[in-house]
């Protein structure tokens, strides 16, 4: 289980990643989701990877998502 600080971290950075994705888009924002908290509970800590782990999952999602 992650820390409250953590999750926090967390939550930022998929606001930040997905900030021109429509919050109704909830396919999308749970497959970033997802990506990130797998990078977090592999042990990615800096803000800077984690981040770039979320911009990865969006480019690489299904391009009916672009």
């Amino acid at each position: 289980m992650l820390d409250a600080a953590t999750t926090a971290l967390l939550r930022a950075i998929l606001e930040e990643v997905c900030e021109n994705v429509s919050r109704t888009d909830s396919g999308v924002r749970a497959h970033v989701a997802s990506k990130i908290l797998e990078a977090a509970t592999r042990g990615e800590t800096t803000r800077e990877r984690l981040k770039q782990i979320g911009i990865d999952a969006l480019r690489q999602g299904p391009t009916m998502w672009r």
